[in-house]
Order: structure tokens, then C-alpha cells, then sequence
């Protein structure tokens, strides 16, 4: 037993070793195969991962879901720094959810909100299996943001950019709360809406420092300032409430607003401090209305019409390419000026000025000129001059309608109830009083080239007044070319001067003369710069008819044709023809004339109670001729004058008139004829109760107060019924009793043969 101890000693080391070889091998192969020992965690972390993977839910489902590739906890602050994250935030039905994608996050635990420093890609309001709604907010891109796991919301202060289905935005600064589906652009914020339906897209850019989108409500808030652009339209205003459908903007409300729509020939400016627009479902522009110190200024290369009002509405019909204005109205102290633009192929016409509490303008085809405007209540209608020659007018009415021509210029107007008033140019540098008319019925035309008015027709009542002339009749045309202003239908003229009534009479407001027609009557005050006459006496006035009467020269000179007939008191004046002409104290009268003198009485006589009958100088001749300035009136062609039973037959006489003033001096009542004066073939005829006479000779005198005639020249002859005949050179005897002078000659004595009772 002894000698086997050293062998199992023996034994015992050879498996000890066996032993240590076979651990030391396996424990190296077990090193060999071991995996690696992972690096020491750094200081402050407490544990990272792959792959990671975190939600939270609620009641309805999953709240927050968020996936990375790296994960990192750190100890303090309390959070997770993720790579790759893939963050949903589930809205309250659990199944939608707005989707981020970022390269690198911070996640909070504590706080449950999400950082991402670096860009981040934002898909709002995913469903599985489900388009978004056209309307809503697609996309959000922006870095530095911070989002809340709670609330949903996601905020940053860089620049963000937008995509919609129908447009795109940007700003600086956002808030997205998908609670409420709000999204806050806190400045320089823009959107951009397209509209991708139709086959000419026009994009509308719509800017503003701040911009709030309620995607629940499809409205866009924009503050303090904003301002929308779509091709040539631009609008501005102090903020604006946008609101959005399913085709993209559909009204934008502003204040303190300014728009323009500019195309080539037309540019159509606006303000008001309310406006309105509205467009259609392809996001073009239907309605405009701006309240409060509305403005609609259209300026296209003939004029600039500026229309001013409480309240302008304007729509728009629709093309495809472009909103055409097709109706303007306006509303509440309304007024449309318009005023040509200068031109060298045309002469500017006058500016015109429509005032009314409602104003309706439509357009021609195209937008560019004004077809009519029209006036539901009263209003006023004002021209005034752009060049000399042009007056300032003024028209009144109840109702308005205006019609336009090419170029934009004015082709007529009518009214009801109508009163006008026109200024005339000062004359010779003194001031003139306006011209004014009223009537029923107005209707005016204008030169198609021009827009001057060349015709103004007033109907029903037609009144007329310019300083103290004054005019009426049932119608009234003015022709602006000539001046002159035609009454119709009873019409009548008169001043201080007198009057004048017609058919029809035609003014020349110009030279202030007239031509009256049919059925003529005129009366005329004396007229008191001359000394008078009984033919054109200082104190009566002068009446006539005729079937016409023409004045010229201020009516200084004065013509009736047509049956004339011209009477002062018991005076009377007949012919085919008279003239007067006041300036020079002239009266011609030709065809068939008749006048008739009534001796004149002073005032005793007047005063006395008569028995007889007044007496009587009647003349008739072709033609007469008087000048006031020697009172003397010219018969010719054959005359015959009647007087208190004597009777004269000449081829002209002289009538020698008295002055009105020396008649008047004297106490006994006398003859307006002082002489008269006959030549060639004269014939006098007395008839008395008990004789006759009849003188003949080539020259007659006739002495009216003394009764005494004077024959000369030729061979004077005087047959006496009581007394025989005298012959002479000279014969001169007296109508009232029986004296008789001859005057003879050496060769050739008186011969008279007394014929004895």
C-alpha cells in the first residue's frame, strides 16, 4: 500500500493537470466565443438602444407612438435624445393622427413633448387608407420644433413652409394645435392657393405679417395687415378674414381696403373702408362690395370715371382668363364723375359729374367702357367745361338714364321732372346771370366723336329763365351747335321790355334775338331814349300780330311778316310787312299798308266828359317808311290818307308827326298828324253836309291844326262845289271855312269861275 501512495500522488497530479489543461483550453474557447463586452455607458447616461419604441395610450386608443432607430436616455434632464424618429400624435378618435418624421428629436418623458432641432416633416391628419380633405393642411417643414405629446401641438420660431392640397405657404414662426386645428403663422407669413381644377390655374398669393388658419372652420385670419395678388389683381387691407371650401377661397373680408385689377385699355382701382369679395367655385372674381367711403375708380384710354358712395357693389362675369366688370352700382350719397382723358385726334368734352343716393353703371362687352347708368332716384347731373367755348351745366331730375357710345363718350341722357341751370361766359368782363330751365320731360344727345352735347329737347311745361327774359311753352329743343333754343306749342317770351307769344319761337342765346312763328302777338313797353312820336310814342306800349316776327341786334330791330298789325293805344300800323328798327328810330312798313293816327288830347281835354267821336288820320300806301328823328312817315306806291271827311290820293306822302311833349304843353286838344305832305297826281276830296271839294295838283300841303291846304306844282286846281273851280300856281285854302288864295303868275293870271247860288 506504501508503494502505491506515490502513484496515486502520481495519478492525482497527472489529472490535476489534465485537469487545468482541459479548463484553461475550454475557458479559452469559451473567451474565443463569448460576445463582446459592451462599452462602459457614458457619464450621465443610464441607457441606450436600437430600434426603439414607445406609446402611450388613452382611453380610445393609442395617444402617442414614437419609433427610433437610436435611443439614448440621459439622466439629467430627464430625456430621450432619438435618430430617425417616426412620431405619430393620435387626434381624440384614436384612428387619425398627425405623422413626424425628424433625423434627430429630443423626447421628454416628463414633460411627454418632442424636440427637433434639425429639419422636421410634418403630415397633418393621416388615416389609414384615407385621402385628406382638399381643403385641410398637408404639410408642415420647418426646424426647431417643439412638439406637445398631450396637446398635439407643434410650435416653432424659424421659418416653416406649408403645402395644402390647394396651395402652399411659409412664415416665420407657427403654431399647429391639431386639437383645434388651428394653425398660427406668427409673421412674414404667406399662402399661395392654386387652383388646380381649371385649365388656366391662377394662383392667389395672399401675405400678411400673422396669419391664423381654422382649418374646422375653412377660414384664414389675416393680421394687422394683408394683402392678396392674383395675376393683375391685388387687394390691401387693415387685416382680413378668409373664407375657404372645398375649390380654395370662395370671400375674403378686409377694412381700410384698396384693390386693383389692371389689364391692357382698362385698370379698375377700388376702396372702401369695408370690403368684401367673393369668388366662384374656380376661385374667380364674382362680387365686390365695399362699404363706407366706397371708391371705384375705371380709367381706360378715353376717361377716368371715379364713383364714390357709401355702398359700391360691383360684379364680375367670369371668362376663364380674367373677371370683366359687367355692373357697378352704388348706394348712399352716390356720385360717378367722369372726365375725358386729352387726346390729339379729339377735343376733350366736358366732365361729368352724376350725383344720386343710387347710382346703377353697367358695362360694355369686355369691361372697358360703361354702357348705361342709371339713377332709381333723384338726382343731379353736372358738365363742366374742359376748354373755351364749353358751359358749365347743371341738370336736375328725378330719374336718370344714360346711355354710352364707342370710346366711352356720351351718347344722350333723359329725365323726368327736370330743372337745368347753364352759366354763361362773362361778356365784355361783366359776370352774366345763369340760364335756367325746368320741364317734365329732358332728353339730351351728344356728338358720337366729341361727347359735345348737340341737342337738348325738354318736354311738358317747359319753363325758361335768364336774368329778367324769361320763356315757355309745351316743348323746348336747344341746338347746342347754333345756340339756339326752339319753343313749340304755345310758346311765349317776355322781360321788362315786353312780350312775345307763338306757335313756335326760336331763342338765340347768344345774340338774345328770337324768331317767333304762327299766330304771332307781341307787346312792348316805350321805349323812352328817343323824344317819341305818335307813331312810337314814349308812353303806350306797342302790340302786334303777325304770323311772324324776327328781332336782331338785341332787339333792336324788329321785323313782323305776315298780316302784320303794330298798334299804340288807338294808333294802328297793318302791312305784309313791318321793321322797326329802335336804334335808329326807323319803322319801315311794305305790302298793303294801313296806318292809323287817333288825334292826341292833353290832359284837361282828357279830363272833360266827350260826346264826339274821336278823330282818325287813316293811311294807306305799298309801302312807309318813318324816322323818329324827324318824326316824318314816307308813303309810296299810290297812297290814299282819310281824315275827318277829306280824303288824299297821291304816289307818296309825308306824314309830319308832332312831338308827344309839345302836345302835352298846350291846353287845347290837337292831331298826332301835324302836315302832310302828298306828291305826284294828287287828289284832294272835303265832303262836307253842304259842298264839295276836290283840289288837284303834282304837290299837296296839308296843315292839320289850321285845316289848310296847299297845292302846287303842275296845275293846281280847286273845284268848289259852292264856289266853282280856281286855278293857279298856287292854291292854298282851308277845310274849315271859305278862304281861298290864289297865286299867280305874270303869265299866266289866276283863272277862277264862281259858280253863284
Amino acid at each position: 500500500m506504501r508503494r502505491a501512495r506515490p502513484l496515486f500522488l502520481l495519478a492525482i497530479l497527472v489529472i490535476s493537470g489534465y485537469v487545468a489543461v482541459t479548463y484553461r483550453h475550454q475557458l479559452a474557447e469559451i473567451r474565443r466565443h463569448a460576445p463582446p463586452v459592451p462599452k462602459p455607458l457614458e457619464q450621465g447616461v443610464n441607457a441606450t438602444a436600437t430600434d426603439w419604441h414607445w406609446e402611450k395610450s388613452s382611453g380610445n386608443g393609442p395617444a402617442v407612438a414614437v419609433r427610433a432607430k437610436n435611443f439614448r436616455q440621459i439622466k439629467e434632464p430627464s430625456r430621450f435624445e432619438l435618430e430617425k424618429v417616426d412620431l405619430k400624435i393620435y387626434r381624440g378618435d384614436g384612428k387619425s393622427y398627425d405623422h413626424v418624421l425628424s433625423e434627430r428629436a429630443i423626447f421628454d418623458m416628463a414633460e411627454a413633448f418632442l424636440y427637433s432641432e434639425g429639419e422636421a416633416d410634418i403630415t397633418m391628419g393621416e388615416e389609414e387608407g384615407k385621402t385628406p380633405s382638399p381643403a385641410r393642411l398637408i404639410h408642415i417643414k420647418s426646424s426647431g420644433i417643439r412638439f406637445d405629446s398631450k396637446t398635439g401641438k407643434a410650435e416653432t420660431d424659424r421659418e416653416a413652409t406649408f403645402v395644402f392640397e390647394r396651395g402652399e405657404g411659409k412664415a416665420v414662426g407657427a403654431v399647429y394645435d391639431p386639437s383645434t386645428r388651428e394653425l398660427l403663422l406668427r409673421s412674414k407669413a404667406q399662402l399661395v392657393w392654386h387652383d388646380r381644377k381649371s385649365a388656366n390655374p391662377r394662383p392667389m398669393k395672399v401675405e400678411a405679417d400673422r396669419i391664423l388658419y381654422l382649418e374646422n372652420e375653412s377660414k384664414v385670419v389675416l393680421s394687422p395687415w394683408a394683402k392678396l395678388t392674383r395675376d393683375n389683381m391685388t387687394l390691401e387691407g387693415k387685416g382680413a378674414l378668409v373664407t375657404l371650401d372645398k375649390n380654395g377661397i370662395r370671400q375674403v373680408d378686409t377694412t381700410a381696403a384698396k384693390g386693383a385689377d389692371r389689364f391692357p385699355g382698362r385698370v379698375l382701382d377700388y376702396a372702401a373702408d369695408r370690403l368684401t369679395l367673393t369668388l366662384n367655385e374656380k376661385s374667380e372674381v364674382e362680387k365686390i362690395k365695399g362699404e363706407g367711403n366706397a371708391t371705384l375708380i375705371t380709367t381706360t384710354e378715353f376717361a377716368v370715371t371715379n364713383t364714390h358712395s357709401n355702398q359700391v357693389d360691383l360684379d364680375f362675369d367670369a371668362t376663364g382668363s380674367e373677371s370683366i366688370l359687367r355692373r357697378a352700382f352704388a348706394a348712399g350719397q352716390a356720385m360717378v364723375e367722369s372726365k375725358p382723358i386729352a387726346r390729339p385726334d379729339r377735343p376733350p368734352a366736358e366732365t361729368r359729374i352724376l350725383r344720386s343716393e343710387r347710382v346703377e353703371m353697367t358695362m360694355r362687352p369686355g369691361g372697358k367702357e360703361i354702357d348705361a347708368i342709371n339713377t332709381p332716384t333723384p338726382g343731379v347731373l353736372e358738365f363742366l367745361p374742359n376748354r373755351p367755348g364749353q358751359h358749365r351745366r347743371r341738370v336736375d331730375g328725378d330719374r336718370f338714364h344714360i346711355l354710352y357710345g364707342a370710346a366711352n363718350t356720351l351718347e344722350s341722357f333723359r329725365t323726368s321732372n327736370a330743372r337745368t341751370r347753364t352759366d354763361n361766359e362773362p361778356r365784355q368782363g361783366k359776370p352774366r346771370p345763369p340760364a335756367l330751365t325746368s320741364s317734365k320731360e329732358l332728353q339730351a344727345r351728344f356728338a358720337p366723336k366729341s361727347g359735345e352735347m348737340i341737342r337738348l329737347e325738354q318736354s311738358g311745361d317747359f319753363r325758361y329763365e335768364e336774368a329778367e327774359r324769361k320763356a315757355r311753352s309745351e316743348r323746348a329743343i336747344l341746338d347746342q351747335t347754333s345756340n339756339r333754343i326752339t319753343l313749340v306749342q304755345d310758346a311765349r317770351v317776355w322781360d321788362s321790355t315786353g312780350a312775345t307769344s307763338a306757335d313756335q319761337i326760336v331763342l338765340d342765346q347768344k345774340s338774345e334775338d328770337f324768331t317767333a312763328e304762327g299766330h304771332v302777338n307781341s307787346s312792348r313797353l316805350p321805349d323812352r331814349k328817343g323824344s317819341g312820336s305818335a307813331m312810337l310814342s314814349k308812353d303806350e306800349p306797342t302790340q302786334a300780330r303777325a304770323a311772324k316776327m324776327i328781332t336782331r341786334d338785341k332787339q333792336s330791330l324788329v321785323i313782323y311778316d305776315g298780316n302784320a298789325v303794330l298798334w299804340q293805344g288807338a294808333n294802328r300800323l297793318q302791312a305784309d310787312h313791318i321793321e322797326i328798327e329802335r336804334k335808329n328810330g326807323l319803322l319801315r312798313a311794305n305790302g298793303h299798308v294801313v296806318s292809323q293816327l287817333i288825334d292826341q288830347q292833353n290832359d284837361a281835354e282828357a279830363a272833360k266828359p266827350k260826346n264826339a267821336a274821336p278823330v282818325f288820320t287813316l293811311i294807306t300806301a305799298p309801302s312807309m317808311t318813318y324816322s323818329d328823328k324827324d318824326r316824318v312817315a314816307h308813303y309810296t306806291g299810290g297812297v290814299f290818307l282819310r281824315r275827318a271827311g277829306l280824303d288824299v290820293r297821291s304816289r307818296e306822302l309825308r306824314a309830319y308827326l308832332k312831338d308827344e311833349g309839345k302836345q302835352k304843353d298846350k291846353q287845347e286838344s290837337e292831331s298826332s298828324l301835324e302836315k302832310a305832305a302828298a306828291d305826284g297826281s294828287v287828289v284832294i276830296v272835303q265832303v262836307a253836309a253842304d259842298r264839295t271839294r276836290r283840289g288837284a295838283s303834282e304837290h299837296a300841303d296839308y296843315y292839320v291844326d289850321e285845316q289848310k291846304i296847299v297845292l302846287a306844282q303842275g296845275q293846281p286846281e280847286l273845284q268848289d262845289s259852292l264856289r266853282g273851280v280856281t286855278r293857279g300856281k298856287q292854291l292854298t285854302y282851308f277845310a274849315g271855312d271859305d278862304r281861298l288864295l290864289v297865286n299867280g303868275v305874270p303869265a299866266q293870271p289866276a283863272v277862277s269861275r264862281i259858280r253863284r247860288k
